[in-house]
């Protein structure tokens, strides 16, 4: 990381991530491999992508809340949940070798496009939220292990989340993308701390990062992005293959 390109590099792909992990998510699977491929080992990218993630979540948060959208404090319950799951994934993938992490991040990549593609449609309209009773027992227990993921390796895990929090809780897509951000915003904390205590943090690098992740953030919760959703998909899709790609056939 030692070009000075890279960095005006990040700042524009963090713009990016910020932007696609606040409308749906799946961001990291293109932070993750970019910063692999710029020199970082598995690893440290790992954690310190989460470095961005928090500064972007918590921009995210900001701009939701000034939108008046917010679903406090079910989105603080499951984000304790899911911050227990996270240190544990957190110490899995500090010692996964880092040929394993990229395959494992190539399969990743694979499913997230497979659900990207062919995902039930999501209608917003004559939801009753279910926020309450066994359907928060049940999200909070199901985020424990949505924590673990996130704390291993995060990537996608925003459309796990959202088709969670629709189709269990019957939140409208607006408000899961809120809860979502929130979520991820608490559990990250804790996965970043496992990181950094293990030292695999670059916190220069993440912080160039973060910087784009943030403005990315902040843009998409504030405004309309129906028109670009297609855009977003097709880009991700394309460029999340190539990158699958690259890391299970040419990681070494």
């Amino acid at each position: 990381m030692e070009e000075w390109y890279h960095y005006p590099l990040l700042i524009a792909v963090g713009f990016v991530v910020g932007f696609i992990n606040t409308v749906a998510g799946g961001g990291s699977l293109l932070s993750l491999p970019v910063l692999i491929f710029l020199g970082l080992p598995p690893a440290v990218a790992n954690g310190t992508n989460r470095v961005a993630v928090i500064i972007q979540t918590a921009m995210g948060v900001a701009g939701f809340k000034s939108k008046g959208v917010s679903t406090y404090p079910f989105n603080v319950y499951l984000g304790i949940a899911a911050l227990l799951g996270s240190l544990i994934g957190a110490y899995m993938a500090v010692d996964v070798k880092g040929e394993t992490f990229n395959r494992i991040l190539a399969v990743v990549m694979v499913i997230v496009v497979l659900i990207i593609i062919f995902k039930p449609r999501i209608r917003i309209e004559d939801l009753q939220e279910r926020l309450s009773g066994k359907y928060f027992w049940i999200a909070i227990a199901s985020f424990f292990f949505i924590g673990i993921y996130g704390g291993f390796i995060n990537a996608g895990i925003g459309f796990i989340i959202i088709l969670f929090l629709h189709f269990i809780n019957r939140l409208s897509l607006v408000k899961a993308n809120a809860t979502k951000v929130a979520v991820v915003c608490i559990y990250t904390l804790g996965a970043l701390m496992v990181f950094a205590w293990n030292e695999k943090v670059v916190w220069q690098v993440g912080l160039v990062l973060a910087v784009g992740n943030g403005l990315g953030a902040w843009v998409s919760s504030r405004v309309s992005v129906n028109k670009g959703d297609g855009f977003i998909k097709t880009f991700l899709v394309v460029m999340v293959v190539i990158m699958a790609v690259k890391l299970w056939f040419f990681n070494s």
